[in-house]
Parts: C-alpha cells; sequence; structure tokens
C-alpha cells in the first residue's frame, strides 16, 4: 500500500517533463548539476540516466515534491 507516498501513480517521464516546463532546462541543470540537463538535455536522455542513478533520481523526486507543495 502506497497511500502515504506522493510520488506514488507519478511517472517519471511526468516528473521531468514537469520540471522542465516548470523551470527549463537552464535553471533545472543549475538546481541539480547532473549532466543529462546540462549538456546537450532532452527528455528521452534524462530518462535514461535517472533510471539507473538512484541518488540523482532521488534528487530530481525532491526537486519534484518541493516544486508541486508550493504551487
Amino acid at each position: 500500500m502506497q497511500i502515504n507516498n506522493p510520488l506514488h501513480g507519478v511517472k517519471l517521464a511526468e516528473i521531468v517533463k514537469h520540471l522542465e516546463n516548470k523551470y527549463g532546462w537552464e535553471e533545472l541543470g543549475e538546481r541539480i548539476n547532473i549532466r543529462c540537463f546540462t549538456v546537450d538535455p532532452s527528455v528521452k536522455s534524462s530518462l535514461k540516466f535517472l533510471r539507473r542513478t538512484p541518488w540523482a533520481r532521488a534528487k530530481v523526486e525532491q526537486l519534484y515534491l518541493a516544486s508541486v507543495k508550493g504551487r
């Protein structure tokens, strides 16, 4: 049961698209300094990296939660 998990049902692709729309790639790369956001960024390349890099995914999820909480 994932009732208390605010990320339950939210796909990683939705998170990346939301952050890209809200901040743009440049600011996103400043907030989370990872190559998939700073060098030739795209949703596809970001998803590939984030799916195999747990520490980076955790940072992206934290930023997403902060951005939707502050709506």
